[in-house]
Formats: structure tokens, C-alpha cells, sequence
């Protein structure tokens, strides 16, 4: 008896593996975290299907370690396969059909690398929000002493420490907001140091260097795109990459009436910089007169600021693509 394909349904501490075999058996069965390894190579399946959820790339990799092909689906391409009442047994037999659809789309396997990558810049973007939480907490306080302090974290950072010093506060007052300054500092220290590892990987790898070169394109983006991205090669196009990212109209087409939306809900994080990348190229429009500035000013006029930053945002996107698949720099026309 040999299997060809086994699904996993994944858990913290328990599984639930279904599969058939050879003979038309039929395995479905729930083990614990610590024998998972062992009943894999037990039934010794030619592939195995998880959804890439939490802790799915570490299986992956554990498994492409023993020689076995991992396929890795997306959870809304599973939940179309649940058939009656949701439960893990369920789940697993909805990844096993998914599994075995000829024109299933997987998601590829993170390595290590991009997995520390992306970490780096999960926990900065958690010390932004902390900081932005952190500075308007200090405004709300301060202007309960009418001490009211422009937004911004730079403008906040420069001028807050003078505000207190001279508001006439008293010594408790006084210290509470030194101490509030304390935790802005040192959560500046944290992104200050976690921006510089950025920059150092970013000139370390190859592919961060080459998307570098790209307007509106710096480290963060280009380390976030080497992070989410392992191989281009994946996309068939640069616009199958932009509509990944969420730059494209969502379709809603019917009766052949094709009806286009807003831009879609796919990678938040990717696309929220790359739309800050294009905020700072259109910021210098004024000082341009080549063929793109032409373009993207005519966006500008014909369509308005917001969408003209979606559109820039959209090219960059398939031109990173493009340097990725074909190794090569950008040249502007």
C-alpha cells in the first residue's frame, strides 16, 4: 500500500491527517504534536497538503527535508471543499479535495531567511503603532494642561520636551511627562536600530539591491517584497504580482458586464508601502520632465491624487516583476 497525497489540518497541539490509499482505505485519524513526524513517515505519502496558516511553513520545510513534495493552500481556496458541519476531521478531508484539483494555485515555501525577514518587519511595524499610540496619549494629556502640540512623530519629538519645560507644570506633572518622553526615546532607539539591520540586509542581498534601484523603492519595500516573494517565477505576470499585493480593481463580472470595485483586500502591509513609495515620487513631480513624470501628472489631472498613487503603485509593482524575474536593474526610459 503506498499514499499519494496527505492532508494536514494544523493545530497548536493536535492534527487531524487525512488520506487514501493505494486500495481505496480510507485514513482519517488525529494525532498529537509530538507524533506527528513519526505517523507521517509511517504512511510515508508522496505529498502532503496543509493550508498556509500558522506554523505551516515550518512543516513545510520539515517536511521537504524528508524528500516529499508540500503543497501549501490558501484558506479561502479550502473553505469551497467543506462539506456539513466544520471540524477538524472536515477541514482535513476539505484539503485533501482542494489538494487534488488539477488547477489549484499553492503558496511556495518560505525559507528561514524570509521568515526572520519577516519578522523584522512585523515587530517594527508594531513599535510604529506602539510609538503612534504612545505620542497620542502624551497630545491628549498635554492639551488637558492647554499645551496643545502639532501631529507628526518628528514635529512631536522636537518641540514637546520645550512645551513641558515651560507650561509651568507642577513636579508630578513634570515628571509623569518626562517619563512618557523617556518611552518615546526609547521606542525611537528600537526603530532607529531595527530600521539600520533593514538597511544592512537590504545592501547585503542581491535581489533587495536590484529592486533598490526602482523610484519609490527603498529598503523597507524592498526587503518586504524579498520577504513576502522567494521566487518572481511564481507570478505569470507582473500583473498577477500587483493584483497579489491588492493594486488592482476588484471584478465583480456577470452576463459578460464587467463591474470593477475598489483596489482588493489581499497584502496589507506590502501595499500600504508601496503607496507611501509612490506618495514620495508624486512629491516630486514638480522638478521632473521625463516620460514617467508625463505620464503620472496626466493621471494626476485626469483622475485625481489618490488613484494616481494606486496606478503608480500598480507599475512599480509589475517592474519589480520584472527586474526580479530577469535579474537585471532599472533603466528608465
Amino acid at each position: 500500500m503506498t499514499m499519494n497525497l496527505l492532508a494536514i489540518d494544523l493545530g497548536k497541539q493536535s492534527f487531524h491527517l487525512h488520506g487514501i490509499d493505494t486500495n481505496g482505505v480510507v485514513v482519517s485519524r488525529k494525532v498529537s504534536r509530538t507524533k506527528l513526524t513519526e505517523i507521517v513517515n509511517e504512511l510515508a505519502p508522496e505529498t502532503i497538503a496543509m493550508e498556509a496558516c500558522a506554523s505551516a511553513h515550518h512543516w513545510g520545510r520539515l517536511f521537504m527535508t524528508a524528500g516529499r513534495e508540500v503543497r501549501l493552500i490558501n484558506p479561502r481556496f479550502v473553505k469551497p471543499f467543506v462539506r456539513g458541519s466544520k471540524n477538524d476531521a472536515v477541514d482535513a478531508e476539505a484539503i485533501y479535495e482542494a489538494a487534488t484539483r488539477p488547477t489549484m494555485r499553492y503558496v511556495p515555501v518560505k525559507s528561514t531567511d524570509q521568515q526572520d525577514l519577516q519578522s523584522l518587519h512585523r515587530i517594527r511595524e508594531r513599535l510604529i503603532v506602539q510609538r503612534t499610540s504612545l505620542i497620542n496619549h502624551t497630545r491628549g494629556l498635554l492639551a488637558e494642561y492647554g499645551i496643545v502640540l502639532p501631529q507628526g512623530a518628528w514635529r512631536f519629538a522636537a518641540q514637546a520636551p520645550t512645551a513641558i519645560e515651560q507650561a509651568g507644570l507642577s513636579d508630578l506633572g513634570r515628571e509623569l511627562f518626562e517619563e512618557l518622553l523617556d518611552q518615546l526615546r526609547d521606542a525611537n532607539a528600537r526603530l532607529a536600530k531595527l530600521d539600520a539591520r533593514i538597511m544592512e540586509i537590504c545592501r547585503q542581498h542581491d535581489d533587495c539591491r536590484r529592486l533598490a534601484t526602482l523610484p519609490g523603492v527603498g529598503p523597507i519595500i524592498a526587503t518586504a517584497l524579498v520577504a513576502s516573494i522567494d521566487d518572481a517565477r511564481h507570478f505569470r505576470s507582473g500583473r498577477e504580482l500587483a493584483a497579489w499585493i491588492g493594486l488592482v480593481p476588484r471584478q465583480y463580472t456577470t452576463g459578460g458586464k464587467p463591474r470593477l470595485g475598489g483596489i482588493g483586500r489581499a497584502n496589507h502591509y506590502l501595499r500600504k508601502q508601496m503607496i507611501h513609495g509612490a506618495r514620495a515620487v508624486i512629491s516630486r513631480l514638480a522638478n521632473r520632465d521625463d516620460p514617467r513624470s508625463a505620464w503620472l501628472r496626466a493621471i494626476v489631472e485626469r483622475r485625481g491624487f489618490n488613484k494616481a498613487l494606486v496606478a503608480l503603485a500598480n507599475k512599480t509593482a509589475r517592474i519589480a516583476w520584472a527586474l526580479l524575474t530577469k535579474k537585471e536593474i532599472y533603466a528608465a526610459a
